[in-house]
């Protein structure tokens, strides 16, 4: 699905070039629930940032499926975030004066896509995530919770090959965190959804099936969730961020 081999970045800044990733490899297969976590400056935003094409690699190769992203020109690339990417961020960006329906199917609008089966594809959204109570309020009149959670329902309804996450609980209380989570759960089993999620929340990435620590722009150590149940696996990723915390000091 996602393929990410030996990516390269840098930032120039006046004379100074900063190298941020240093060769990053990972793939995600179909149908998986994959976070990145790491500290702060590891490479974990730029990553994301890379994946989306929002800023070029400077070397390496990227690939979607059987598209490599890297040959794309502009318009190529804005068709690619539209219709085989879906993205939720921690600030949400629901537009104000729009209802939570229309919020959901705004990247169809965006893309001329508004049909009558992707008008059925909202309201099928909108029951899965739970939120079909309230599909017609606008986001000033929602909680937190939901308004992630028509973010995620939003990221689905062009049946995006991939949905990049970028902290999603960051803003969240634990019980609004809880749903965000269970929305990506149901976006996964019920929708075959692949996610690929970045997060400094090890209880977020302790539902997930693996785990990709970054450190010093290189992949550190990968995490396989497997039969292990999710307190021991929060456990097994406390742990290592305490480890690589000892071999920085």
């Amino acid at each position: 699905m996602l393929t990410v081999e030996n990516l390269h970045k840098s930032y120039q800044v006046g004379k100074t070039s900063y190298e941020v990733l240093k060769g990053v490899s990972l793939q995600v297969e179909k149908g998986e629930f994959v976070a990145v976590m790491g500290p702060s400056g590891s490479g974990k935003t730029t990553l994301l940032n890379c994946i989306s094409c929002y800023i070029p690699a400077d070397s390496g190769r990227l690939s979607l499926g059987k598209t490599q992203l890297a040959n794309l020109n502009e318009d190529a690339l804005a068709e690619v975030r539209n219709q085989q990417l879906g993205f939720v961020f921690q600030d949400f960006l629901l537009l104000d004066g729009l209802t939570v329906r229309q919020n959901i199917l705004l990247p169809a609008i965006i893309g001329g896509m508004v049909s009558d089966v992707t008008e059925a594809r909202a309201d099928q959204l909108c029951e899965v995530f739970g939120i079909s109570a309230i599909r017609d309020k606008y986001p000033a009149e929602i909680s937190g919770g939901e308004k992630q959670r028509t973010a995620v329902a939003r990221a689905l309804i062009n049946r995006p090959l991939l949905i990049l996450a970028d902290e999603p609980t960051g803003n969240l209380d634990s019980k609004s965190t809880r749903a965000v989570i269970r929305s990506f759960e149901q976006a996964k089993t019920a929708l075959e959804a692949t996610i690929f999620m970045v997060t400094h929340d090890s209880y977020a990435a302790s539902f997930c099936d693996r785990v990709v620590i970054l450190r010093d722009g290189v992949v550190w150590k990968t995490l396989e969730k497997g039969t292990t149940d999710r307190e021991k696996f929060q456990d097994q990723l406390l742990d290592a961020i305490r480890e690589m915390g000892r071999t920085l000091s």
